[in-house]
């Protein structure tokens, strides 16, 4: 059921670059889906109207109450699944795969990532046979664990047959944000004591 509704929204609402669709059950008769999207608004449409359907449209499908949260991507240079979609349209509409890569590399490079690392394997340029290739700019750890990495796959159909397109995102260590996140906690509590 959960696929059902992931596929029937990425579908309906291709357009408004959906990244993450979330799904709760709380109660056996509610569900709570939360979208997060580059383009919201086409989700909402003129005065709700769209949401409003999409709501009908999904309570006809699961029988049970639906909760829809929209949220926005403030960067979709940064997130991954949106990076994949992105480079995947790219070569739908018939742009050399190389350059296609190389203009995503440097967007999301200049977006603040911290490295960024991309493949693309199949028919390549209708090449008869099928090669992969991929290109990385800056540090792409999937070695470690610690790394805060951000995964994205997706479809490119073409003339010459499928082309998947895989992103990962660097986006720090997660280590390194809890100890500085601690240390602001630190600072806080001296700062406190000082006042008192």
């Amino acid at each position: 059921e959960d696929i059902e509704i992931r596929n029937y929204i990425k579908k309906t609402f291709y357009q408004a670059a959906i990244s993450n669709i979330e799904i709760e059950r709380a109660a056996a008769d509610k569900v709570r889906i939360l979208v997060y999207a580059a383009r919201p608004g086409i989700i909402i449409g003129r005065k709700g109207q769209e949401i409003e359907q999409l709501k009908k449209k999904l309570q006809g499908m699961t029988g049970k109450g639906i909760f829809l949260d929209i949220r926005e991507v403030k960067r979709p240079e940064t997130d991954a699944q949106l990076v994949a979609e992105n480079l995947a349209l790219q070569l739908e509409r018939r742009v050399a795969y190389r350059r296609a890569m190389k203009r995503v590399l440097s967007s999301s490079i200049r977006a603040g990532v911290l490295g960024i690392k991309v493949m693309v394997s199949g028919r390549l340029g209708g090449a008869e046979i099928a090669r992969r290739e991929w290109y990385r700019e800056g540090r792409v750890p999937l070695g470690t664990l610690r790394a805060d990495l951000d995964y994205g796959v997706a479809r490119a159909s073409t003339t010459y047959g499928v082309i998947g397109v895989k992103v990962w995102i660097f986006k720090g260590e997660i280590i390194q944000k809890r100890t500085k996140e601690r240390a602001s906690e630190a600072h806080e509590g001296v700062d406190t004591d000082a006042s008192a």
